[in-house]
């Protein structure tokens, strides 16, 4: 919400509780602020929709990030205080203080709050890592019904669970310890939110289920539509949507939101990012979430490119000093102009990219190895980009060496040897091929301080 106080906006919402579950949905967001048309959580509220941002808690201390913040958007998502290992540090000791923060912030400037997340296989405290079986079923239960009872009419919204499908052509679950406790795990859990905060939308959360085609994408849907055939409690589905050279915006990105709407849920894009910040993309996709009724909000994850988790790429809606890139008018003006247009989106935009990355040139033939780093306390995340020479290259293999107390526990688009000290990286099937001065992108999550990381890379 903004610019409205959150018992009057709430008042407002019951108010229409008769008019269907969707119009009830949409009213939570649906306000009427003086500076209508003006900011992006003002335009999309005239809509009835919400326009939010990932926030990080020590950054609100920042006030050049905090005014674009209050000014700009009408929902926030906590980046990383709401994750497992931040609530629950030790098991059955519980500490919301970072969370607390920014739910305090939100809320006391008409925000609304969407919780992220309650049960993932990746972010998991140290204590739950090493547990299995029912023991850890018991804990994962424990520990949603506790986080979701503790926030209970403070988020309108839940990711329950987090990224639990495989990517690949299996359309299948992702081996994780979770997924060990019993394949209903999920379930289990979306019934554990529903006893915790009945009032609280709840919605499964993934990334690269934006293309149609893709099998992940199938399987997600058809473990949705099985829930609502059962009347698991499930309300709506969330597409992180981070779009770059290696999973672009497609054309079919409207077939698969309004797909799953179809099945009676709300669809929500909970972390979008753009690599290069491509205005035209970034209108083509809120051009398709305005088309389907069903598609409530959308959170951009981070607000400068400097607060981004992929920093190098650019892929936000303001540049680093805080400046309006042109994607930013590319959305107020979608958002504004309100169309719901027939025609499907043409093929992804090719426009050069705002600000783009540099990167030292690569030397003949071989490849070399970048890396950015978003740090926060207690955790960074690291993106890598490998470059070949002169000449193409078929596959790559990066060493870092982690600092003492830096321990991985995520990776994406790469294979790991080692969690700690020296750690060997080599490609996936899909982004070992690499043309003559071209790059590819990966990147890894850990605990600890990254420090000063000094990557080697080798081709084959």
């Amino acid at each position: 919400m903004t610019r409205t106080k959150w018992k009057a906006a709430s008042r407002a919402a019951l108010a229409l509780a008769g008019a269907g579950a969707l119009a009830a949905g949409m009213a939570l967001f649906a306000t009427a602020p003086a500076a209508a048309g003006t900011t992006l959580g003002a335009s999309a509220a005239e809509k009835g929709r919400y326009f939010g941002t990932a926030v990080a808690g020590f950054k609100l201390s920042d006030s050049a990030y905090t005014t674009i913040l209050n000014r700009e958007f009408n929902m926030v998502t906590a980046e990383n205080e709401m994750k497992m290992n931040a609530t629950e540090p030790q098991q059955g000791q519980f500490s919301y203080g970072a969370a607390d923060q920014i739910v305090n912030h939100a809320r006391s400037r008409g925000m609304s709050v969407r919780g992220h997340t309650l049960a993932w296989h990746s972010q998991q405290p140290g204590w739950m890592e090493s547990m299995s079986g029912s023991a850890l079923r018991s804990a994962m239960l424990n520990h949603v019904t506790q986080v979701a009872t503790h926030f209970r009419g403070q988020v309108v919204a839940w990711d329950v669970v987090n990224e639990a499908f495989a990517d690949g052509s299996s359309g299948g679950r992702r081996d994780s310890n979770l997924q060990r406790t019993g394949n209903d795990w999920i379930e289990a859990a979306f019934r554990a939110a529903r006893a915790a905060d009945p009032g609280a939308k709840l919605c499964y959360n993934d990334y690269n289920t934006d293309n149609w085609t893709h099998a992940k994408t199938q399987g997600v849907y058809n473990m949705v539509r099985d829930f609502k055939s059962r009347g698991v409690p499930i309300d709506c589905v969330g597409f992180q949507s981070h779009f770059n050279n290696d999973s672009p915006y497609v054309s079919n990105y409207r077939t698969t939101l309004s797909s799953f709407a179809a099945l009676g849920v709300d669809v929500q894009i909970t972390e979008l990012d753009i690599q290069g910040a491509s205005a035209a993309t970034y209108r083509s996709v809120v051009e398709d979430c305005l088309a389907v009724p069903r598609c409530n909000g959308i959170t951009v994850w981070g607000i400068r490119d400097s607060d981004s988790w992929r920093a190098s790429q650019t892929p936000l809606l303001f540049n680093s000093n805080g400046s309006k890139k042109p994607a930013y008018d590319a959305v107020l003006a979608a958002l504004n102009n309100g169309t719901t247009p027939t025609d499907p989106p043409t093929d992804p935009p090719t426009d050069p990219p705002t600000d783009p990355p540099t990167t030292p040139p690569p030397g003949q033939g071989g490849c070399t190895a970048t890396v950015s780093v978003n740090q926060w306390t207690g955790g960074f995340v690291a993106t890598v980009k490998v470059t070949a020479g002169s000449s193409a290259i078929n596959g790559w293999t990066v060493g870092i060496a982690l600092p003492s107390g830096a321990t991985v526990t995520n990776a994406w688009n790469a294979n790991r040897s080692g969690s700690t000290g020296s750690t060997n990286w080599t490609n996936v099937a899909y982004n070992g091929q690499v043309g003559a001065g071209q790059f590819t992108e990966w990147g890894f999550q850990a605990n600890g301080t990254a420090g000063t990381l000094t990557p080697t890379c080798s081709a084959s």
